[in-house]
């Protein structure tokens, strides 16, 4: 081959405008997808967390369910029927709050 079909074959340069164009998109999808629906998920669980109170009835990551009887800063005490087993639980593992009219949410 000839130095005149090589470059034939080149694609054009100057594709720093085209990557721009497709990048900026990309970012807000991703950003009202993933990032957003995140953001708010985390923010509603802080709040469930910052209302806790003795006497609510709670789920936590492991399945556990139970009664608020103590809040610590870092900890809550369940008592968990059927047997009222106290345990002491980091208030992080607490999933979701169940209302007596509502089933538990896993």
């Amino acid at each position: 081959m000839n130095m005149q079909a090589l470059l034939m074959l080149q694609t054009p340069g100057g594709g720093g405008t085209s990557f721009l164009i497709m990048f900026v998109p990309m970012i807000a999808i991703f950003y009202f997808l993933l990032i957003l629906p995140q953001q708010r998920r985390q923010k509603k669980w802080q709040a469930m967390l910052g209302s806790l109170k003795n006497g609510d009835k709670v789920v936590t990551q492991g399945g556990i369910s139970g009664t608020i009887i103590a809040l610590r800063d870092e900890y809550v005490h369940l008592r968990v029927p059927p047997d009222n087993i106290k345990l002491e639980v980091s208030r992080n593992a607490v999933v979701s709050v169940v209302n007596p009219e509502q089933p538990a949410k896993t």
